[in-house]
């Protein structure tokens, strides 16, 4: 009998090892899901009905033996070739699904916001395409009826489960941090009265240049017109409020057409931020370079050129956009992903 019983734990043994150390039967890597609910009698019997597996009842048994505490994180795992059952029992273990990246970008819309989350590989999608900017606003229960500049632009990691909402979410709540750090560090006498205005302020930054020194210099220009009462005559703010009807040229007529963001008709800001800023826009707005410039204009190679004076401006525009603008000209560097083009100042 004991000869029997020996012989019985001895099977059971290798048969167990050879369990744990069998290699899955893949050829090329592949993923598990593990959905809400999910058991490790489930997910173990899936993967044998894949035929990934083997002998999926001694394995869910080590389980219960081995690891009768051990959490079953809902995500995506990835499998791969070689991988054997051990390893695959440890990834489940600490729970090390896979992550995947977004990357909102700064000077994005959030309309473009909204369409890297829809392009975005395995995001639930909740908020429908069809719907307006205006009413996802409102399903995101925002503040402000707008929701443009309301969010930070930043790579985000997301696993399986997660949706476009969380993304938002998450991006919501970097910005409105991000705001009132720089919010706290303002300088004096600003013409802006409130961290909504230096948003809006800081979104023209970011779409007047992407050359990180110049920042500053731009908010100081915009803080000293805005202190004299001069209008702001930025392009972007043009572009913005021309909507779809945008088609990458401003025509003079365009200067002229009264939307509530042409700010060559209007005095002040316009009534929302025109993008999303990013860190660097938002402590420029809320801490201009002090100076006498109230002109730029660009050089074609993303720079600008400061003036203190119309006359100095004038020589400027002449120069650079007149009798040396080149085919390829520009007002602000190539972004790092593609985005709409922007039209030269």
């Amino acid at each position: 009998m004991s000869v029997l019983v020996i012989g019985a734990g001895a099977w059971g043994y290798f048969t167990l090892q050879a369990t744990l150390n069998q290699p899955l039967q893949i050829e090329v890597a592949d993923t598990l899901d593990v959905p809400p609910g999910s058991t490790p009698a489930r997910v173990l019997s899936g993967l044998e009905s894949r035929g990934v597996i083997q002998r999926a009842g001694w394995i869910r048994r080590y389980w219960q033996w081995q690891m009768p505490d051990t959490v079953l994180h809902t995500g995506e795992y990835r499998l791969e070739p070689g991988m054997t059952v051990l390893r695959l029992l440890d990834v489940l273990q600490r729970g090390e699904v896979v992550q995947r990246s977004i990357t909102l970008v700064e000077g994005w819309n959030f309309s473009q916001f909204r369409d890297a989350l829809a392009r975005a590989e395995r995001l639930e999608q909740t908020l429908p395409r069809e719907w307006s900017n205006d009413q996802v606003a409102a399903e995101l229960a925002l503040a402000e009826g707008h929701p443009e500049g309301l969010f930070f632009p930043d790579t985000y990691l997301y696993t399986l489960g997660m949706s476009d909402r969380d993304i938002l979410k998450r991006a919501h709540e970097r910005m409105q941090r991000v705001l009132a750090e720089a919010w706290e560090q303002r300088a004096e006498g600003l013409p802006i009265n409130s961290p909504y205005e230096a948003l809006i302020l800081a979104s023209i930054i970011e779409k007047e240049t992407g050359v990180p020194h110049e920042r500053g210099e731009i908010a100081g220009v915009f803080t000293r017109r805005l202190h004299k009462g001069m209008r702001l005559q930025t392009d972007p703010t043009v572009i913005y409020g021309m909507g779809e009807s945008w088609q990458g040229n401003i025509r003079r007529s365009d200067l002229r057409q009264a939307t509530p963001y042409n700010t060559y008709t209007i005095d002040g800001l316009p009534p929302t931020p025109i993008a999303m800023p990013g860190r660097d826009s938002l402590l420029a707005a809320v801490n201009p370079t002090p100076g006498k410039t109230l002109f730029f204009v660009a050089r074609g190679d993303g720079s600008h050129v400061f003036s203190e004076t119309l006359q100095q401006h004038n020589r400027a525009v002449r120069h650079y956009q007149i009798l040396r603008r080149a085919p390829n000209y520009r007002s602000s560097p190539p972004p790092a992903v593609p985005v709409d083009s922007e039209a030269a100042e």
